[in-house]
């Protein structure tokens, strides 16, 4: 791959800079199928609204195997090349996109036709634990120096997950990222501060305990992630580790302050066995010591066992089952994916420690089962959400993962993607005209073209 003579255009080195980008025309999705013998594949979803094939999937690019299960992918370069320890003659052009299930690596090429990519290597799930030593591929994140991969499984497939890099440039994996990982066994997603050469990790649980579908004895016996991980970034060491309390079970999405003076961030964590409500967290330093502390609880609600899957017919009650959460580039809203319930939450985080719920919209769920302002019924509920760069445009798919999928919706998910419209001052409105259909296939992470809330690091205020 030859070097760029110049700077890509979707790099910017401040989130202001980035929040006046144009509007993105693409948005790439992952399609997952189960159980049918198909592999699963990439769809491009027109999001150009002046364009006549709005709302529609434009092109895909179908893997060469069955069983993948497709979940966060990223791209192979983005702003963080513009900061001062990194080179700018990186293009934002590859998307890397690990299954979870079989640990492979697919690299698909965005050039030079973003509707038309092409699979351009598959790296098997053998020579990543040949070389790293994981398995069970989660998180990709673009930094200046490698493109960096969770994993939440070691070779032989129990504990410890991790971090492992990937070249930039020939896209080979280099190895395990840790020097000394410390107390650190569970992992699930892994990000940063960057400037203050600081790392963040949270903790799922061991492919042997989340893979074949959540086991109430699990649950309670509170085996699943509880903890918060800071590392020292260019050293690659632990340096501490904020326990959330092991009744919080499941600390999963990571979401630093994009503002690189600013030394916080978001996590959300799903189930707090006292209650069933999801709680959201904001980690900072005081002091010199690393805290994190709950600002948001949203309850569960009460239900008619009746009317509920099998594993929450005890309870009668259907916890929001926080999965995803996403912090605008401008880190003024926090959107929360409340996959039990069936809405998706806007908050005011301009003090982080103080929300304030400005949005909430129902999609689907196990409590509403609302459906498509269009009328169209909604299988699932809100899962991965992805914000535009200038924050106006929300992106929402309804997949988790396909055994815990027919665990809390046995009837079946048919994959969606929705796009909602968020007003600058707060406040959100799903978009009647856009609602993509993935049939039989789930839909999961979504990319946006040029870059998006969740995949660029900025090294300038």
């Amino acid at each position: 791959m030859g070097l760029p003579l110049t700077v890509d255009p979707s790099f910017f080195p401040s989130p202001r800079l980035a929040a006046q980008a144009p509007p993105e025309r693409l948005a790439y999705v992952a399609g997952l199928y189960v159980g049918v013998g198909r592999p699963d594949f990439l769809a491009v979803v027109d999001v150009d609204l002046d364009s006549p094939t709005y709302s529609q999937i434009v092109g895909r690019v179908d893997l060469p195997h069955i069983g993948d299960e497709l979940h966060h992918f990223g791209w192979n370069a983005c702003s963080s090349a513009l900061c001062p320890s990194a080179h700018p003659h990186l293009e934002r052009r590859y998307l890397i996109v690990p299954g979870l299930r079989s640990s492979r690596i697919a690299i698909i090429d965005t050039k030079p036709d973003p509707r038309g990519p092409r699979l351009v290597k598959v790296i098997e799930g053998s020579e990543v634990a040949r070389r790293a030593g994981y398995t069970r591929l989660h998180t990709v994140h673009c930094g200046p120096d490698a493109i960096y991969i969770s994993a939440l499984g070691s070779a032989e497939g129990g504990g410890p997950g991790g971090v492992l890099l990937l070249d930039h440039d020939t896209f080979e994996v280099l190895g395990r990222w840790e020097i000394d990982r410390g107390p650190q066994f569970l992992a699930y997603d892994f990000f940063w501060h960057i400037a203050q050469d600081v790392a963040v990790s949270s903790e799922w649980a061991t492919p042997d305990i989340f893979e074949n579908g959540l086991r109430l004895e699990d649950l309670l016996n509170k085996r699943f992630g509880h903890r918060l991980h800071f590392w020292d970034l260019r050293r690659r060491r632990h340096l501490a580790t904020v326990d959330l309390g092991e009744e919080n079970q499941m600390v999963l999405e990571l979401r630093p302050a994009h503002d690189p003076t600013r030394l916080y961030g978001f996590v959300n964590t799903v189930i707090n066995l006292t209650n069933l409500a999801s709680g959201i967290w904001v980690w900072y330093r005081e002091n010199g010591a690393w805290r994190a502390r709950q600002v948001i609880e949203i309850p569960a609600v009460a239900a008619d066992p009746a009317t509920l899957p099998p594993p929450l017919q005890p309870v009668g009650m259907v916890p929001p089952l926080v999965t995803d959460i996403d912090l605008s580039v401008d880190d003024r809203f926090l959107y929360v994916s409340c996959w039990g319930t069936g809405e998706l939450r806007q908050y005011d985080v301009r003090d982080p420690f103080a929300p304030k719920l400005t949005g909430l919209v129902q999609l689907g769920g196990i409590a509403h089962r609302a459906a498509h302002p269009s009328g169209r019924p909604l299988s699932g509920a809100p899962q991965m959400v992805e914000i535009s760069r200038d924050g106006r445009r929300v992106y929402v798919t309804n997949s988790l993962y396909s055994t815990w999928d027919d665990q809390f919706y046995p009837e079946g998910i048919r994959g969606w993607l929705v796009r909602l419209n968020a007003e600058p001052s707060g406040g959100l409105r799903v978009d009647p005209e856009f609602l993509v259909d993935f049939g039989e296939a789930r839909a999961h992470q979504v990319r946006l073209q040029g870059g998006d809330a969740s995949s660029d690091t900025y090294c300038f205020p």
